[in-house]
């Protein structure tokens, strides 16, 4: 029987292990918490990443290893990789590490980007404000993630009091992770494509998917987004051609900002992706079974759609399940996480045949769990 290896325990760990079940798949994961909750279905081993003695037990028990988010450090992703296969490779892992890397290879591929500038000093700062104009955004160029490690330059002007905010903020980690200034993108919607890549080559790409955020963390998914389908072929195209620059193995999510009708990259997810959840119930294939065939050299699965799909996730605690799993359309998913304020507890996916079937559906969970907001803006681009 096949063991394949996950570093981190977190949420996507433990869908990989449910995923992998019917596959026959067994599964250790490493992980630096005793509590991650896919120690609930897979062994858990209890160490730092960088722990290199808890890395080779790790190996020896494993046939491949993959990840569960993509900042368990290159250094130990390419330690391992001497020892047992790693998908995906710790070169694409470094790459969608550092944002600065990320964003020149999209530049290197002719994938449109916001501006940026590296910034190492306050001087470098101040010279890349002039440059790029404001509003910008001030970001550590490692370990952000959900909104953390960035700071918003409205004020044009060298010197400024936010200026001298947002390097006070952040300043300290220039030496450090690194910082990064990008321009600030006036977007009309963010989208994201998830897509799968197998050790032979072959790519498949499930539908463009919408997403909403609240204060930087994913809020609701709607599957198919409903873009012209120019765009969403673009999107797809671009993809591709980071997964084929990388030498791709398993899935990822590339995020994009969509401007009228240009698509400007913002980063790639080196893993499966929040925004991919709706394909458990949502596709023929879900992501997270697409991304073990991948790993393991099998073919991939059909990412067409069945129907239609919305993801609303679970930030901090958990709302009552029953108006979920008592609506026709509901499907509902607990991490088994402890409630921590904005820690993504769990989620639900609404899936419908039809458009107008899954905003109704929407509006009776979001009337049900007192939660209109977070429906609003997926209902009204369901009418669009």
């Amino acid at each position: 029987m096949t063991t394949v290896g996950i570093l981190g325990g977190g949420q996507l760990a433990r869908m990989l292990a449910l995923a992998g079940a019917p596959l026959g798949l067994r599964f250790l994961v490493l992980d630096s918490a005793a509590d991650a909750c896919a120690g609930q279905f897979a062994p858990l081993l209890q160490a730092d990443y960088t722990d290199h003695a808890a890395l080779a037990r790790f190996a020896e028990q494993v046939d491949v290893a993959t990840f569960d988010f993509e900042n368990v450090p290159a250094e130990s992703a390419r330690w391992l990789a001497q020892r047992v296969p790693v998908f995906p490779g710790p070169r694409a892992l470094a790459v969608a590490q550092d944002r600065l890397a990320e964003k020149s290879m999209f530049r290197e591929l002719g994938i449109p980007v916001p501006e940026f500038a590296d910034i190492a000093t306050r001087a470098d700062l101040d010279a890349a404000i002039a440059r790029i104009g404001t509003p910008c955004i001030l970001k550590t160029r490692r370990l952000g993630y959900d909104g953390k490690g960035q700071f918003r330059i409205r004020d044009s002007g060298l010197g400024n009091a936010n200026a001298d905010a947002a390097w006070a903020a952040l300043g300290s980690q220039a030496g450090t992770v690194g910082l990064i200034l990008e321009a600030f993108v006036p977007f009309e919607r963010e989208v994201s494509v998830v897509a799968a890549r197998s050790r032979s080559g072959e790519f498949r790409a499930w539908p463009l998917t919408e997403n909403w955020h609240d204060h930087g963390i994913l809020a609701a998914s709607l599957a198919p987004a409903v873009v012209h389908v120019a765009i969403a072929d673009k999107a797809i195209a671009h993809a591709q051609a980071v997964a084929q620059a990388l030498d791709y193995v398993g899935v990822f999510a590339l995020e994009l900002f969509l401007v009228g009708d240009e698509l400007l990259a913002n980063e790639m997810a080196p893993r499966v992706h929040n925004s991919g959840h709706w394909t458990i119930e949502g596709a023929e294939t879900s992501q997270f079974e697409n991304h073990l065939r991948a790993v393991l050299g099998l073919p991939l699965g059909d990412t067409r759609m069945v129907g239609h799909a919305c993801m609303l996730n679970w930030i901090g605690q958990l709302p009552d399940a029953t108006a979920v799993l008592s609506d026709p359309c509901g499907h509902w998913h607990d991490y088994g996480k402890s409630p921590r304020e904005g820690r993504k507890v769990g989620h639900a996916t609404l899936r419908a045949d039809g458009p107008d079937e899954l905003a109704a559906g929407l509006r009776r969970v979001g009337a049900a769990l007192a939660r209109p907001a977070q429906v609003a803006p997926v209902i009204a681009r369901l009418r669009d």
